[in-house]
């Protein structure tokens, strides 16, 4: 039995065929099997830039997408017609293979880089030997015949396709240091008002075909040629597939456009900001004050958890720091430097910022001699606490105590002392935190303590996602709490001795008195 072929995925660079690699070239001029994709006219792009590199007398397999832009009738939609067909495809270059035949698949730019390449090699990589041969990316290409770098020093290239629904792209782009937007063609529309809702449209350029630089005379292939201009001026309607939107090094563009910012000296003193603390409240907008709403259209800079950040509206020119749910300190050091060079920061917070959120981690770090000159406010926001009472009632119309169950940043041996002090001075409690992944004991614990001194009838709240599109509600008691039923998007409330639960139109109605008999 002979030995099989090898499968290579040969990257062939932007379009101009001395980008391509060394490697490459003598993969191409070696292989008995050159396959590429087309689009049902039959000529390939990809077949063009490898022309010169041909030897005449292999065998050509033109893998055809039965759709592309166009609508189709088959059973499973545009996914399923092109699901089918790279199965296809996929036996077809096996059958290569199996008889012991190398097979180099033409892709343009790099096989790995939103290349085409890519379906064949996960379907084929465990049976046969399969080798990608990296290429000049079109992203290089378009930084290159822009003339500028795509970033330097300790930026942030971030690379995004314009597919993504353009809310979620302004916002990608709004944080990002330098861009390149993928996929444009029919996209280009949805793409442009992205960057003008980051804020960032004028600084961006378009970016078509970049190194073809084909002509009308001789050889030609009708292949188009270089474009490069502003992104505002391009016409939708004269945008392909094969372009992108790239958002350069803002370092370069700062000093080649005369307008870098000059480096402190190490005496010059820093003109303070400010920094707001912004509570969100537990949702959606109709939760946000018209305070918090001005002051976080005032920011010049929004920093926060990025699910959190994902609810307050772009405005253009407003800068994101988006970061992780753990890094606290680090986000509050980030929002007071930027304010310490003289901008205005909004820190969101979900819910209320003094509640077990950003206004306390805010404020210690403010404490250090060298954010003394920024100023720190705090905007209240509603509570999740406050947001769970009134889907029931008025669990909380008395006294009552806000505690977190979480003992990442304090031991549970004084969860437990102040849950048993709370017991015995019989108060409502509201239970932030009161499960995750990694915790799953503690509300158990949390229960049998406050058992000790409450009846199994106490009342207890359930309250999820409030405000949200998976909110949910359940009254249960103390006895019958199943701590399986509760997440980390839970808020819990238990009642104290003298907590109600009636019947009030088909629903169950929690209220704490106000007076004592």
């Amino acid at each position: 039995m002979s030995e099989t072929g090898t499968l290579w995925g040969v990257g062939l660079g932007p379009g101009d065929p001395e980008l391509i690699t060394v490697k490459a070239a003598r993969l191409i001029g070696e292989a008995d099997v050159i396959a590429y994709h087309c689009a049902r006219h039959g000529r390939s792009i990809a077949r063009s830039v490898a022309e010169p590199y041909l030897r005449g007398d292999q065998h050509e397999e033109r893998l055809m997408y039965p759709v592309t832009t166009e609508g189709t009738s088959h059973p499973g939609g545009y996914e399923g017609a092109i699901q089918e067909f790279y199965e296809h495809a996929a036996k077809r270059l096996a059958e290569h293979l199996d008889a012991g035949r190398d097979v180099v698949l033409l892709c343009e730019g790099d096989p790995f880089f939103y290349g085409s390449y890519m379906y064949m090699h996960e379907r084929l990589c465990d049976r046969y030997r399969a080798v990608a041969v990296p290429g000049v990316t079109s992203v290089s290409a378009a930084s290159a015949a822009l003339g500028r770098p795509l970033a330097q020093r300790d930026e942030v290239l971030t690379m995004l396709p314009g597919t993504l629904p353009t809310p979620e792209l302004a916002m990608r782009l709004a944080d990002a240091d330098a861009a390149a937007v993928m996929k444009l063609g029919r996209t280009f529309g949805s793409v442009r008002s992205a960057f003008e809702e980051a804020g960032k449209l004028d600084d961006a350029y378009y970016v078509e075909r970049a190194t073809w630089h084909d002509t009308a005379g001789p050889g030609a292939t009708g292949r188009g040629v270089q474009r490069v201009e502003p992104l505002a001026d391009v016409d939708p309607e004269t945008v392909p597939y094969f372009s992108l939107a790239l958002l350069a090094s803002p370092a370069y563009s700062a000093r080649t456009s005369g307008h870098a910012p000059a480096e402190p000296q190490a005496s010059e003193a820093h003109t303070g900001g400010e920094v707001v603390v912004i509570g969100l409240g537990p949702a959606g907008p109709e939760w946000l004050t018209p305070e918090a709403a001005q002051a976080l259209a005032d920011a010049e800079h929004l920093v926060g958890y990025g699910p959190y950040l994902a609810r307050v509206p772009q405005r253009q020119g407003q800068r994101r720091h988006s970061s992780g749910n753990r890094v606290e300190a680090d986000r509050a050091k980030e929002a007071l430097e930027l304010a310490r060079d003289g901008a205005s920061v909004a820190v969101v917070s979900s819910g209320d910022p003094g509640v077990f959120a950003m206004a306390s981690a805010v404020l210690e770090q403010a404490e250090q001699p060298r954010w003394a000159d920024v100023r720190v406010r705090v905007l209240p926001g509603v509570t999740a606490a406050q947001a769970a009472a009134s889907r029931v009632g008025a669990p909380l119309g008395h006294d009552y105590c806000v505690l977190s169950l979480s003992d990442r940043l304090k031991p549970w041996e004084i969860i437990e002392r102040r849950l048993d002090a709370v017991g015995a001075a019989d108060l409502a409690v509201a239970l932030y935190n009161p499960a995750s992944r990694s915790r799953k004991t503690q509300l158990a614990a949390a229960r049998d303590v406050l058992l000790r001194h409450r009846a199994e009838t106490t009342p207890v709240v359930i309250a999820r996602d409030i405000g949200g599109d998976e909110e949910s509600v359940t009254v249960t008691t103390l006895g019958e709490l199943d701590p399986a039923t509760v997440d980390m998007r839970c808020l819990l409330i238990v009642g104290s001795s003298r907590t109600r639960v009636v019947e009030r139109d088909g629903t169950r109605t929690v209220w704490t008195p106000r007076s004592y008999e």
